[in-house]
């Protein structure tokens, strides 16, 4: 009874962390309605929870609150790389919804390598200091603070409801396929794309300059 409340422990609180408007689920999101390349970025998503999670809870959270000062170090140098690249993505998104001939499923975003799409899955995941203080410090420290064979099961129960959010956001998107058939559906989209980065982009470039 005890591990399997470990389980639905990680479960519940990853999945409370995670269901949320964010520059990750968006992309995914994203990425679903236009069905590009989407098991792979799932995949990506999930497995990067994993290891983000599996390394707070082995120490890494415990390691970080006795080094205040690493912290403040990874979350500026973390906020003020996120708020480049989501300024980029947040004017790339307005640009599209400012012009009709990019509104398309398919995709007239110019090339839509694998490599591409994966390079910006990697970016909307690890250069968002918000993952970090989540899956690194909160849940490593509730997981690190169980039994060491609680554990495990504290981790397996986090990576579950990870994987599954991202195949639901990310296959699940494709219900509303028939919705965004309309080009003013992608432009109100990528309006609300660009507005949710470009809000994003200001909040963590003021947290790369404050004290």
């Amino acid at each position: 009874m005890f591990f399997a409340s470990s389980f639905a422990s990680g479960f519940g609180l990853a999945a409370a962390l995670i269901v949320a408007v964010g520059a990750q689920n968006i992309f995914v999101l994203r990425q679903g309605l236009r069905q590009r390349h989407v098991a792979p970025v799932v995949a990506f998503c999930a497995l990067s929870d994993l290891l983000l999670v599996s390394a707070g809870v082995a120490g890494i959270g415990m390691l970080l609150h006795t080094l205040p000062g690493l912290v403040r170090q990874l979350t500026w140098g973390m906020s003020l790389g996120g708020a480049v690249f989501l300024s980029w993505y947040g004017i790339s998104a307005a640009r599209r919804a400012l012009a009709p001939g990019a509104l398309v499923t398919g995709g007239a975003e110019g090339p839509d390598t694998l490599a591409g799409t994966m390079g910006r899955a990697a970016a909307f995941t690890y250069l968002n200091p918000h993952v970090y203080l989540d899956t690194v410090l909160l849940m490593g420290a509730v997981g690190g603070a169980l039994p060491g064979g609680a554990r495990p099961l504290f981790v397996a129960g986090a990576a579950t409801a990870s994987a599954l959010w991202f195949v639901v956001l990310g296959y699940g998107a494709r219900l509303l396929g028939p919705v965004f058939a309309r080009p003013a559906a992608w432009r109100v989209l990528d309006s609300m794309v660009a507005a949710v980065m470009m809000v994003m982009a200001v909040v963590l470039a003021a947290r790369s300059v404050g004290p």
